[in-house]
This record gives structure tokens, C-alpha cells and sequence, in this order.
């Protein structure tokens, strides 16, 4: 019926509302361990992994491939869980990979800073300065990976339909809001539209996946942008050769599908 992302400050209670909601209507939840288990079976070197996953980039992790080969798998990972249809997804950017499908729930969950404290004190035994510093840590590390990855801020609540602060409602009341806002808000027409969408965004994704990994076409910010049979690259490559290539190579992939270039040449382009 719908897809749920949940975007959520560290212990505003995210991972145990989107459980306790799961249970309640149904829905799988895919949480921070699946999404990385699914990014390192597409192809990502585990060992890689932390440097990008919900952080932001260090210096010199921020100039290699490695972050976009990243961000490739992460979308096409997100893409191909909500492609299943009823589902919750937590973090990793979610509510910007599926921006403006039209049956998707995007939730924020936020808490007081002393309520948060409180929260991990308790379930670490940490002190006050031990909690804030895990505080401070976290909101930086999101704000960050989301600036490096999608150029927005994820406190931005413009990004979101619902803002919820479970300073003030408990899982059990968050979970009936949620579950009345996606009955409300998700018609079969938008649920229609959003399916359709979601295949379309993992259809071309899935060629971009092949047309960087499997064949090796070194085209910079490769995206396919799919209007049912049409298919538009973009990205930027240092020939025209190179992009004759990969529009050869995506006929060859999507016969049935009209490739249509919008890959900007830039000699001597190059990516640290």
C-alpha cells in the first residue's frame, strides 16, 4: 500500500516505532543491517563501508570513486526494497532516493536533547557528557552524510509529511498516528502511480549499475532518467566516443527501450 521511510535523530526512539509498526500493519521492516548487507552483495567492499555509511565522507574518502560506486549500490538497494511494496525504511537517505513518489510516508522522528540524554544514559550507563558527545556525534555525522550525498539537509522538515517528537508521544501513540496518516494519505491511484514510478527509478538505476560495473564506462555522475520506453543518460564523459559507447551499450541492455544521451563532454574532466 505504501512506503514508509523514517528519518530520526539518534534515540528519538526510530528503530523501535518503525518495529512496533511493522507488527502492527503488516509491513517489512528493513533496517541499517540489511541495507548494508544488500550494498556489500551488489558489489560494495565490505571493508569500504564505514567510511560512508550514514557519515560524512573524510577528506580523502570524499574524492574517490568509492563514494559514488557507494551511493549507486545504496540507491539501488533502497529502489529494489521499495519495489517489493509495503515496506519500512530507516535512514541511509531514503526519504530523498524516493522523493516525490506519491505513496511515499516520509516521518522524521525527533526528541529534546535532555530527553534524548536521558534515553542513552539509561541504556549505556554513560554520563551526561557521554550521552551529549553521542549526540553531538550523530547529528553531525547525518547532517553530513546527507549534505555529501544529496546536497540537502535532513533536518529540513520540508523533506517530510509528518515531523513526530516522541518527547511527547509514546511508540504505542506514534505507531496509531502513522498508521491512520498512511490509511488517510495513500490512495489506490497514488499507490498505482508510486509503483510505477519506483520501477521506472530501479530500472534505471539497474542500467546504470551495469553500465559502471559490468562493462566499465567511465562516465562521471551517471544517472538514467526513464519515461516508460525512453531512456535518458546524463553524466559527464571526457569524449564523444565514450558516449556513443554507452548509448550503444544501453540499446544493447534495453533493446526494446529508446536511448537518448544527454551526457555533457568535457576534455580532460577528471575525479579525485
Amino acid at each position: 500500500m505504501a512506503i514508509i521511510s523514517i528519518s530520526r535523530q539518534v534515540a528519538a526512539l526510530g528503530d523501535e516505532i518503525a518495529t512496533a509498526l511493522a507488527d502492527k500493519i503488516g509491513y517489512s521492516f528493513i533496517d541499517r543491517k540489511q541495507i548494508e548487507k544488500r550494498i556489500v552483495e551488489l558489489g560494495f567492499p565490505q571493508a569500504k563501508l564505514s567510511k560512508y555509511d550514514e557519515r560524512k565522507p573524510g577528506f580523502f574518502a570524499s574524492l574517490v570513486k568509492d563514494r559514488d560506486e557507494y551511493l549507486n549500490y545504496l540507491q539501488y538497494a533502497i529502489l529494489d526494497e521499495a519495489d517489493k511494496g509495503n515496506c519500512i525504511l530507516i535512514g541511509r537517505g531514503a526519504f530523498s532516493i524516493l522523493e516525490d513518489v506519491p505513496n511515499l510516508v516520509a516521518l522524521r522522528f525527533v526528541s529534546r536533547d535532555s530527553v534524548r540524554m536521558e534515553r542513552l544514559k539509561k541504556e549505556f550507563s554513560w554520563n551526561d557528557k557521554q550521552a551529549q558527545t553521542r549526540i553531538n556525534e550523530s547529528d553531525a555525522n547525518r547532517k553530513g552524510f546527507h549534505k555529501s550525498f544529496f546536497n540537502m539537509e535532513n533536518e529540513d522538515p520540508q523533506h517530510y509529511l509528518m515531523t513526530l517528537n516522541t518527547s511527547i508521544f509514546s511508540i504505542e501513540e506514534s505507531v496509531k498516528l502513522i498508521e491512520n496518516i498512511v490509511k488517510m494519505h495513500v490512495t489506490a491511484e497514488k499507490e498505482a502511480e508510486g509503483k510505477k514510478q519506483i520501477a521506472q527509478r530501479l530500472k534505471g538505476q539497474r542500467l546504470v549499475n551495469q553500465l559502471l560495473f559490468d562493462f566499465h564506462i567511465n562516465i562521471n555522475f551517471l544517472r538514467a532518467v526513464v519515461d516508460d520506453n525512453v531512456i535518458t543518460l546524463q553524466g559527464v564523459a571526457d569524449s564523444q566516443g565514450l558516449v556513443e559507447r554507452a548509448v550503444q551499450t544501453a540499446a544493447k541492455i534495453l533493446p526494446t527501450c529508446e536511448i537518448r544521451s544527454a551526457i555533457s563532454i568535457v576534455q580532460d574532466f577528471k575525479t579525485y
